[in-house]
């Protein structure tokens, strides 16, 4: 497999993950998901899950097993918030990396095609999932409301060297 095949979601949110509704999951037979912690579920710099991000996961957990698997090294930020969300995590994963999402997809007990691995991120959550052969999912960053906008993230630079290596970021939900 090439590198455009490992970039390239299954697919591409147009929003944050509250957009991911039961609905989709169900449309491409999802029954686990793996999601980043940081500017997927919160924003880098906040502490405190949103109350829209807490319902999304009351209405997500119905159809779905979840885990959180992020590349933070902060067990305490990352432990507050899966406490806060009532999902089990696992923190450090220095994704793309195979090992902590691979273990994350075990302890649910399900076939790797029927997970999705969630994030904002090309070069590592994408490319962790589609290396384990799961459905990747693109979300847009979870960005606090008075978080000055970064025009040069890392993320901008990641999508542009995509786009030139010639995936495809149409969104496709």
């Amino acid at each position: 497999m090439n590198l455009e095949a490992h970039l390239q979601p299954n697919l591409v949110l147009d929003g944050p993950v509250t957009r991911l509704t039961p609905e989709i999951l169900q449309k491409y037979q999802i029954k686990g998901l793996v999601l980043d912690v940081d500017e997927t579920l919160v924003p880098i710099r906040e502490q405190k899950v949103s109350p829209e991000v807490l319902d999304w996961i009351v209405e997500i957990r119905q159809v779905s097993a979840l885990w959180l698997v992020s590349n933070n090294i902060s067990q305490s930020r990352i432990a507050a918030i899966a406490q806060a969300v009532d999902v089990p995590y696992l923190f450090g994963a220095r994704k793309p990396s195979r090992r902590k999402v691979r273990q994350a997809v075990e302890q649910m007990q399900l076939p790797q095609n029927q997970v999705a691995m969630v994030g904002d991120r090309l070069f590592t959550d994408v490319l962790v999932g589609n290396r384990l052969g799961m459905f990747s999912i693109l979300v847009e960053p979870m960005i606090s409301p008075t978080a000055t906008p970064r025009p040069y993230s890392l993320r901008n630079v990641e999508v542009a060297l995509s786009q030139w290596l010639g995936v495809s970021l149409k969104i496709t939900q």
